[in-house]
């Protein structure tokens, strides 16, 4: 595999450009040595950081932009009235070839819409969606999505984050033929709202996924499926649900592995899935350690080659229609 290039938002999220500068140089050691990190933000602010820290390597480059797009800003509206902002400029590295992915704990908004105005929504795909990884007592992980970018989604909709989500999951996790559910309120395939049973028989004749039935919330930290689709309203409130069971055990104390590996920070961040390129979205109160782990993860998605292979199905998908 040629040297990759990981784009790295530098003046993104609450701690930045501090802790994301602290977070990318521990992440070097964790990267093959032929990754670079290219981040986007402030010169003097970046090198400023980076000397407090004492990197002298030559695997950090950094491009300079003059505005940032606050998690206050219009998302869409930020990323054209701004057209050199961090995330904005980082797009279009991205676009260009210049890197292969790009990794930002700001916006979440103006991430997507940078996806969208630029590299593009994955042709087939109706629309993209925000996946996390969260823990379950088998010691692994479920995919969720949509995670909140879509809060009403049409069977349709539901039917292909089965497909992205599994490829994904085969992709990242090396999973052979990852278990698909859908979040129900039911196990029974005739339970929930009108778009929950017309999802269900799609996933259920989609030969390209082993769909496994409905999931219900009690039992989706039991791992009962790998890739687990709903609405982003549904999986917003489950991933908060999740977060918060892991600040509410540190509060009191609770030493549990299973709630222990509900930190967001252990993956650092988010892909989202559909669009034609790496694109990872962080948390906005990202500290050190989730960001040294959303670059990690960064040039892992890269490496797996699941945006392409995405693209690849979908294509296939509308070849055979």
């Amino acid at each position: 595999m040629r040297n990759l290039r990981v784009g790295v938002d530098a003046m993104g999220g609450d701690y930045a450009p501090d802790a994301v500068i602290k977070g990318v140089v521990e992440a070097m050691p964790l990267l093959d040595e032929s990754t670079t990190v290219v981040l986007f933000g402030d010169k003097e602010a970046i090198e400023r950081c980076l000397e407090a820290e004492g990197y002298k390597g030559e695997r950090i480059e950094i491009v300079a932009t003059t505005e940032v797009i606050t998690m206050n800003d219009h998302p869409a509206k930020a990323f054209q009235a701004k057209p050199d902002s961090s995330i904005r400029k980082g797009f279009e590295y991205l676009k260009a070839g210049k890197i292969d992915g790009i990794a930002s704990a700001g916006s979440t908004g103006a991430m997507m819409a940078g996806a969208m105005f630029t590299v593009g929504t994955t042709e087939g795909v109706i629309r993209p969606a925000v996946s996390a990884a969260i823990a379950n007592v088998r010691g692994g992980y479920t995919l969720l999505l949509d995670a909140g970018l879509n809060v009403d989604c049409k069977p349709e909709v539901l039917h292909q984050y089965g497909i992205m989500g599994s490829i994904y999951a085969k992709d990242l996790w090396g999973l052979k033929n990852p278990k698909v559910g859908l979040l129900n309120i039911g196990e029974e395939e005739s339970k929930g709202n009108a778009a929950a049973k017309a999802a269900y028989q799609m996933l259920a004749q989609e030969k390209d996924i082993n769909f496994v039935g409905n999931i219900e919330g009690k039992d989706f930290y039991l791992g009962k499926a790998d890739v687990v689709v709903c609405d982003g309203f549904m999986g917003n409130v489950l991933l908060k649900l999740s977060e918060s069971l892991r600040y509410i055990a540190k509060a009191r104390k609770i030493d549990d592995e299973f709630l222990d590996n509900l930190n967001y920070e252990i993956k650092g961040g988010t892909p989202a899935l559909g669009v034609n390129d790496v694109v990872i979205v962080g948390h906005g109160s990202s500290t050190v350690l989730a960001l040294r782990n959303m670059v990690h993860q960064t040039e892992l998605s890269i490496k797996s080659g699941y945006a392409e292979d995405i693209r690849k199905a979908f294509a296939a998908r509308k070849t055979a229609e």
